[in-house]
């Protein structure tokens, strides 16, 4: 998926940026966060960030909640290529794993998995009083 921030900004200006940023910012990383494309979620205020290398990607999901005024029982999914990171990630584990050759992390959320099947699930015969030990272990 293409990035609204890519299109607008020059690869140079870009890597210059992260650049200056990761140099004079040794506890961030720069990170852009975009809303998917054609997601029924309200779209961000802005889409620059400069996240502490201790956060943690449950953390960065709830500012993101928070800075688009996303209720509680609404879903919310983010994305760093294509793959949903694990919430207990560091930003800074996933920052290294997956920053764009300009030096950004690009960050897309989205009010559904868009990169996954939707599977309907019907939790009404499950007894959650109950332990639950897979066969296959």
């Amino acid at each position: 998926m293409r990035s609204q921030f890519k299109d607008e900004h020059p690869f140079e200006k870009r890597q210059a940026e992260a650049a200056r940023i990761t140099q004079r910012f040794k506890d961030r990383v720069p990170v852009i966060c975009e809303k998917v494309e054609n997601s029924d979620i309200p779209e961000i205020d802005k889409r620059k960030y400069l996240v502490p290398v201790d956060l943690s990607v449950g953390q960065f999901v709830y500012v993101i909640r928070k800075r688009i005024k996303l209720p509680s029982e609404k879903a919310i999914f983010i994305f760093v290529n294509d793959i949903l990171p694990p919430t207990a990630a560091l930003i800074s584990t996933i920052y290294e794993e997956h920053k764009d050759e300009d030096g950004f992390l690009y960050v897309l959320y989205s009010g559904e998995n868009t990169f996954g099947e939707k599977i309907p699930i019907d939790l009404s015969s499950i007894d959650f009083t109950k332990e639950y030990i897979p066969e296959n272990i």
